[in-house]
């Protein structure tokens, strides 16, 4: 079967908003708090991984005991939302991005790993939401990526094959999942994950979404 591209589906951190940093802000504050004192360089360990697993992996290594695995959960999520409130900024060409694929008719799905008031949260601060036709979060799924079900129920929600889906993602997780849901994945990873090697796997690698607008057309259907 010849893949026709009826649908593309945008991650959200890391590629629609610059939220890496304040994700590594919200665990290095959120887990401090029980004694576990992370750098930003173990929080890249996880990036792309739903919080919650991203929790219980520190947890089986450290075992705190003053606060639950799901109070840590909602402080990290709670420190992030008030640093998406206050400082939170879209990536370059997100909003140009977008208008060109609604242009062209195609359905504009999100599919994320963080939580629906994440989500939430960030469309009101980029007042981005009117794209969407359909935002899923990973939190309605059994497993979060690098599982596929959240792009998966995102292409059903949309009513379109996942092979006729075009993924933008940033994380190695991420890029994974979607290969899994058997969809096409260009990857823009953040600056400083741009040289890893098992980025490979992408269908295209490209450095901002400023170079995708570049492109005549959308890459790998046309």
């Amino acid at each position: 079967m010849s893949a026709k591209l009826e649908a593309v589906i945008f991650d959200m951190d890391g590629v629609l908003i610059d939220s890496e940093p304040l994700w590594k802000i919200a665990e290095v504050e959120a887990f401090a708090k029980v004694g576990l004192n992370l750098t930003y360089t173990d929080c890249e360990e996880t990036v792309g991984l739903r919080i919650d697993q991203v929790v219980k992996l520190w947890y089986e290594k450290v075992k705190w005991t003053n606060k639950s695995v799901k109070e840590v959960e909602d402080d990290i999520v709670d420190i992030l939302i008030r640093e998406i409130k206050g400082q939170g900024k879209a990536l370059v060409g997100v909003e140009d991005a977008l208008k060109k694929v609604k242009a062209t008719g195609l359905k504009i799905g999100l599919a994320t790993s963080s939580y629906q008031r994440i989500i939430d949260a960030v469309v009101a601060k980029l007042g981005i939401g009117h794209y969407f036709d359909i935002m899923h979060s990973a939190e309605y799924e059994v497993y979060g990526k690098p599982h596929p079900a959240v792009f998966l129920t995102c292409a059903e929600k949309l009513g379109v094959d996942p092979i006729n889906c075009l993924v933008i993602e940033d994380s190695f997780n991420g890029i994974i999942a979607a290969k899994a849901a058997r969809m096409k994945v260009i990857a823009i990873p953040e600056k400083s994950h741009q040289n890893d090697p098992r980025l490979v796997i992408a269908d295209l690698k490209l450095e901002s979404l400023a170079a995708f607008l570049l492109k005549d057309s959308i890459p790998l259907f046309s």
